[in-house]
């Protein structure tokens, strides 16, 4: 491949890539984006506005070329959560954009190197989560229970649980199916799954989400003439507002009630946003880096400072929260795109369709949109990714798990904190065990420090001092421990006096303070007589 460096000359000649890879995108994003607001419990048309920012505003800021930003499955159950704690939309904006000011300030600050230090058990383990939640978020609405809103907070307003709440919602549900609905959601996940098994996956003009929305709105027009006892309408279809002026589509925006900037809740759901969307973005930004053709590298910093401005705006104008999107920006490598011109080109298309064609949204089963959720939760929590994570062994699985169930049990925010806690002692444990190896052989034996050795390592040094009995020769060697605390020299004093009694012999190796011709050789040279 021919090298490929961008400067302002090259977007001119990158337009005949961007332009169908930015179209390809939109394709993509359309349905993402009213699913994401359907599956977070916000407006439809907030998901239509955080695409057209992620579009129009991030790329501007951002240095990525090839990320793509908008509404993120990742945050659905934070958003959902969010408007069901602080109890009207508007107030959850304010929380939107003090969350948007929050990534501004790690930018400016510097902290886009976090994302380093989260295992990656407990990244896998959140998406797990994620999807496990979008599948139980989307199962009513694909059997046609549009009704109410489906909370999956653990512990609901009444005395309810997460699992009685679905045991109720399914009993209620399950006796009022509406089979239209049941037929349109199970018609468009075939198509889903048949799709991604055939070579159809690799029409790039013509993405799997996409298909399933026509297919979606024709199967529900054809039951006006063959079946016209089951035709999907009302609060089973999408609700955008009609679009015929720009006074129309101004009138769609929602904007936020300031009030609530006194609300405690809210301050605690913009830094859970502003963190969770930044780590989210983070690393998105190095998976699409990796799959740059080009191999550019995006500075995380400014990545985090776009983002940020993005959620600000779209606090203030009524969208949902937005994040760099894996989906999207795969489908813009994929499709050959070069440069944030494709990006650009989604977003303007996504700006079109909703002054231009929004009375054709509106024709749009919520069943449909179900349908593709379900299948992006399933991808999140996919069986062969459990499978994987057990045969990398348990200091690998029990993290994932555990950040799983933490998340289902209370929120995304703590079961993170959890899985880090979880993952950070399977950390120290195995760095416990490492420091110090013990080798016998007859009465010979060696004591390793391997690593820095610490006050952590006390025990499992005794242990092996122990285990030496009288008379044996013993070789203790720090060659690979750069740093050895005074705990750690204090066993080794106390060992040492303990060898005289016992009658064994103690050798020292690459330790500084018992090596005494170590130390003659540093007296003699140069730079030390000098």
């Amino acid at each position: 491949m021919s090298k490929f460096v961008v400067h302002k000359e090259n977007y001119l000649a990158s337009i005949k890539y961007d332009l169908p890879a930015g179209l390809v995108v939109f394709l993509v994003a359309i349905p993402l984006c009213l699913g994401i607001a359907l599956a977070s419990g916000a407006p439809f048309f907030s998901g239509i506005i955080a695409g057209i920012i992620g579009g129009l505003v991030v790329p501007l800021i951002s240095q990525s070329q090839l990320s793509v930003s908008g509404p993120a499955a990742g945050l659905t159950a934070i958003v959902f959560s969010g408007i069901l704690k602080i109890g009207v939309f508007e107030g959850f904006l304010v929380a939107v954009f003090i969350g948007g000011l929050i990534q501004i300030g790690l930018g400016f600050f510097k902290a886009g190197f976090v994302a380093y230090y989260i295992p990656s058990s407990v990244i896998k383990g959140m998406l797990a989560a994620i999807g496990i939640i979008l599948i139980l978020k989307e199962l009513p609405h694909a059997v046609g229970y549009d009704h109410e809103i489906f909370s999956l907070a653990f512990h609901d307003s009444g005395h309810e649980d997460t699992f009685t709440a679905l045991i109720h919602a399914f009993g209620h549900t399950f006796g009022r199916i509406e089979w239209e609905a049941l037929i349109v959601s199970s018609i468009c996940l075939a198509i889903l799954i048949i799709w991604g098994n055939t070579p159809l996956k690799k029409i790039r003009w013509v993405p799997a989400a996409l298909v399933v929305v026509i297919v979606g709105v024709l199967v529900n027009l054809s039951f006006i003439n063959w079946f016209p006892g089951l035709i999907l309408q009302g609060e089973h279809l999408v609700t955008l507002p009609k679009v015929n002026t720009l006074g129309d589509f101004l009138a769609g925006f929602t904007f936020p009630d300031w009030s609530y900037i006194f609300n405690k809740d809210v301050w605690i759901i913009a830094f859970t946003l502003g963190f969770v969307a930044s780590v989210e973005s983070l690393l998105t930004l190095e998976a699409v880096d990796k799959l740059d053709p080009f191999k550019r590298r995006s500075p995380l910093d400014r990545e985090l400072i776009a983002q940020g401005v993005g959620n600000s705006l779209a606090g203030l104008v009524g969208g949902i929260p937005l994040t760099s999107v894996i989906v999207r920006s795969s489908a813009n490598i994929d499709s050959g795109g070069r440069t944030k011109l494709a990006a650009i080109f989604h977003g303007l298309f996504l700006l079109l369709s909703v002054i231009f064609i929004s009375r054709f949204l509106n024709m749009i089963p919520l069943a449909s949109l179900a349908a593709i959720l379900l299948m992006v939760g399933y991808k999140l929590a996919r069986p062969s990714l459990v499978v994987a994570m057990y045969r990398q062994g348990w200091d690998q699985f029990i993290p994932f798990a555990v950040t799983i169930v933490a998340i289902l049990l209370s929120d995304l925010l703590i079961g993170v904190a959890i899985g880090i806690l979880v993952g950070l002692f399977f950390v120290i444990r195995s760095n416990f065990h490492s420091a110090v190896l013990s080798i016998r052989d007859g009465d010979h034996y060696l004591i390793k420090l391997n690593k820095d050795v610490s006050f952590l390592n006390k025990p499992l040094l005794l242990d092996a001092l122990e285990s030496i009995e009288e008379n044996a020769y013993v070789i203790i060697d720090g060659s690979k421990a750069q740093f050895i605390d005074y705990d750690i020299q204090e066993v080794l004093d106390e060992f040492k006096e303990e060898a005289k009694i016992k009658s064994i012999q103690v050798e020292f190796r690459n330790i500084y303070r018992y090596n005494k011709e170590f130390i003659e050789d540093l007296k003699n040279l140069p730079l030390i007589n000098t």
